[in-house]
């Protein structure tokens, strides 16, 4: 990863172990600056009131307000940083996505992981200014995807796909077989498939549209869309709408 100015970075996190682990992580990437650290919601608040990040790495469970309300917090400014949740808790990266989060990392990580997330919020920002162009990748015109398994790979076909969900820096695809553990991110995914009738449903899911069966509302007033195997993926609030335009709605 190349960049001339440095991605400014905020930790957010009650445990100072927990920050001194990731500010070490960090120091080993060029492109990253770590020039805030915070214990807590309110202190962070302070900060990015006064600094312009363009990261923040958050945790969800801290006392007084979570890392999920300071990001719905956050999120209400012009220009709100992209934000990674790093969290020894697995069980909120639906809501975490749901909050258009680039990355969920599971406490422990390695700079490996790591390394992908910041890849992510690079991609995000190259694509929101190059958007991609329909066919300008051979992949995309492969039907097949490969996923390993204990000693073969089995090629998938991409129509039998009914959604793939995020799983921690990889992806489960969802077929009328089961679920099968692929190694690209979800955002890769719909990079190699949005030409090919997939929808970005939610920060969490990617669907295949040929698969979807009925739309209806959920309690909370958003979309769900009951595919063929009868799950039901969310839509969240800033898809919902694109979903309706497309099919007319």
């Amino acid at each position: 990863m190349e960049m001339e100015t440095k991605l400014r970075a905020l930790i957010v996190d009650d445990e100072y172990p927990a920050r001194e682990e990731l500010r070490y992580l960090l120091r080993t990437f060029e492109e990253v600056e770590v020039v805030g650290e915070a214990a807590d919601a309110a202190e962070a608040l302070k900060l990015i009131e006064s600094i312009n990040y363009d990261v923040c790495f958050i945790d969800i469970k801290m006392p007084g307000r979570s890392g999920l309300d300071l990001v719905k917090e956050i999120s209400r400014g012009p220009n709100h940083p992209a934000v990674v949740f790093v969290t020894a808790y697995p069980d909120h990266a639906v809501d975490a996505f749901d909050l258009d989060a680039a990355d969920y990392l599971v406490k422990p990580f390695d700079e490996a992981r790591l390394t992908r997330a910041l890849e992510r919020i690079l991609e995000r920002g190259t694509q929101e200014s190059h958007p991609a162009v329909a066919g300008a990748s051979s992949e995309q015109d492969f039907d097949k995807i490969a996923v390993p398994g204990h000693d073969r790979t089995v090629l998938l076909d991409v129509k039998d796909v009914v959604y793939a969900v995020a799983a921690n820096g990889y992806s489960h695809l969802v077929t009328a077989s089961g679920r099968h553990l692929v190694s690209q991110s979800l955002l890769e995914l719909e990079r190699r498939l949005g030409e090919r009738g997939f929808f970005r449903a939610h920060r969490a899911y990617l669907i295949n549209l040929s698969k979807a069966k009925e739309i209806v509302p959920d309690f909370a007033g958003a979309l769900q869309v009951v595919m063929e195997n009868d799950d039901r993926v969310p839509v969240s609030r800033r898809q919902a709408r694109a979903l309706k335009s497309f099919l007319g709605l």
